[in-house]
Order: structure tokens, then C-alpha cells, then sequence
């Protein structure tokens, strides 16, 4: 496995990968990889001659009172973790690699950032689609794979693809739980050992939704305010908790039959923010 630190090292595993006919999957990650993002690594095998990964902690995309200096950093477990996987390159560049000291351009997104995870964190999905289009840009990836877990990221990234004509498939993977089904992510890392026994309480709340959803429920306002209910009643601070259109990424109160919708939730537990969602066929 090679690991690049530099644009140019990365470019040249790329144009040597593809003169031997080789199809390129690519897996954008932030590092402290976990079973989520191997289980991506995987399915990357299944989608492709090559796996690269990038693990690069992307300054644009965190507020100015988020968690950018202390996001987990594991970079050499994160190498082992890849080299294990399969991985044949790692792109790990520095901050300075990518970005110059001023920027005069930018990308603005309409409306699908309006709701959901967009809707409170400003500039957190610009930040995201500037760091993917130079990514895109720079390994001209033939597949690029994300997880379900950020589905709004994902949603918001294949739009990039389409409007910027990159020529990449995205592939979304299912959400990798834990045993007791709290979704898997790097700032899991964050929760106190009470913490994690209480984080599991959003999915529940989730799946308590889906069930009634799925036995005819088509306004579901009623059963998400109980939920909210519950889930502060056992400490979670609510950030969100509603059904968004997978196309438009809007809130919906009816749900229609032959559509597809989001069930999403954020939530704070203590210094910890949780996301999940699960996706309806109704």
C-alpha cells in the first residue's frame, strides 16, 4: 500500500493504475476509521479493481465552535486498518496541500442544506463539496462510496457529481451498527460510558416511527413529537427529528404512496452529536 501526502505523489499511483486498465473505487474519509468505514472499504471491492482511500481532516467544513482541533486523529492505526482492507493507496495530505492561503472562489448550495443537518450547521456542506470536488478532481475516481449515515451529504454530493459533470459513480452503503444498533461514527469516541448506554435511544425512537409508518401511518407529526418527548425525557437535547423528501431533502407532514422519504434525527448527548435515519418506501 502506498500512502501520498502530496497531490502529485497521488496523481501519478492514479495515471499508473488506470494505463493498466485498472478501475478506480474511492473513499473520502476524515480518519479514526471504524467498522463503518471498513465495511465501505469492502463494498469498494466489489466495485472496483483499486481502492483508494483519503484520510484528511477538512478544516471547511467545521464551525468556528466545533470540534475541528480535537476530532479524533488515529492516522497510523488508520494505515494499518487500510493496508489490512486492501487498500492499495492512502491520500493523506495537509491542509496546506489542498488549500492556498486565500480562497477567491467558493460553491453555494439552493435548498437541499436548508433542512436537516445543513439547517444547523452553516457552511458545513460547502465546506464538504469544496474538499469533494478537489478530491474528484484530483483522483478522477471511476466509483466514489459514502455511507447512509450522512445520506444528506450524500444526497448533496451526487448533485455536485451531476451539475459538475464529474463522471462518477456514487454508491451509498446501508448504515454499519453497533450490537444494540447505535449507528457507527468517529465521534461515538466522545460518549461517556453512561452516554453510550442512552445513545442507542434514537435509533429505537427511529425504528418506533418506521413501525407505525409501515402500518399505515401517514402523518407522522404526532408520533415524531412523542418521540421527541421521550428521547429529551432521557436526556438528549433535539436537534432535529422528521421525515424529509429523499429528492428535495425538505420536511414532509403526508406522506404519499410510491415515494421515497428520509426518517432522520440529530440530537446532542452531553458534548456528543448523533445522527441517524433510516430510509421509507411508502
Amino acid at each position: 500500500m502506498q500512502t501520498c501526502r502530496t497531490i502529485e505523489e497521488i496523481r501519478s499511483v492514479v495515471k499508473s493504475l488506470k494505463m493498466a486498465g485498472k478501475k478506480i473505487a474511492f473513499i473520502p474519509t476524515m480518519g479514526a476509521l471504524h467498522e463503518g468505514h471498513l465495511s465501505l472499504i469492502r463494498e469498494a471491492h466489489q466495485h472496483g479493481d483499486a481502492v483508494l482511500v483519503s484520510i484528511f481532516v477538512n478544516p471547511e467544513q467545521f464551525g468556528p465552535n466545533e470540534d475541528y482541533d480535537t476530532y479524533p486523529r488515529e492516522f497510523e492505526q488508520d494505515l494499518e486498518k487500510c493496508r489490512d482492507a486492501g487498500v492499495k493507496a492512502v491520500f493523506a495530505p495537509g491542509p496546506e496541500e489542498l488549500y492556498s492561503d486565500k480562497k477567491y472562489l467558493k460553491i453555494d448550495i439552493s435548498d437541499l442544506n436548508r433542512h436537516m443537518c445543513g439547517g444547523s450547521r452553516p457552511g458545513f456542506f460547502e465546506g464538504i463539496l469544496l474538499v469533494v470536488n478537489k478530491l474528484f478532481n484530483i483522483i478522477e475516481p471511476d466509483v466514489a462510496l459514502f455511507g447512509q449515515k450522512d445520506i444528506q451529504q450524500f444526497q448533496i454530493i451526487r448533485r455536485l457529481a451531476e451539475e459538475f459533470n464529474h463522471g462518477t459513480e456514487l454508491v451509498m452503503v446501508p448504515i454499519s451498527r453497533a450490537n444494540d444498533g447505535l449507528a457507527l461514527s468517529s465521534r461515538n469516541a466522545y460518549l461517556s460510558s453512561e452516554e453510550r448506554k442512552t445513545a442507542p435511544g434514537l435509533y429505537r425512537s427511529l425504528q418506533y416511527i418506521e413501525k407505525q409508518v409501515n402500518g399505515g401511518v401517514d402523518t407522522p407529526s404526532l408520533l415524531i413529537n412523542h418521540q421527541k418527548s421521550e428521547l429529551e425525557a432521557k436526556g438528549f437535547k433535539i436537534d432535529y427529528l422528521n421525515t424529509f423528501s429523499l429528492k428535495t431533502l425538505q420536511p414532509v407532514k403526508t406522506l404519499e404512496s410510491g415515494e421515497t422519504y428520509i426518517l432522520a434525527g440529530a440530537v446532542w448527548l452531553g458534548k456528543t452529536r448523533l445522527i441517524d435515519n433510516i430510509l421509507i418506501e411508502f
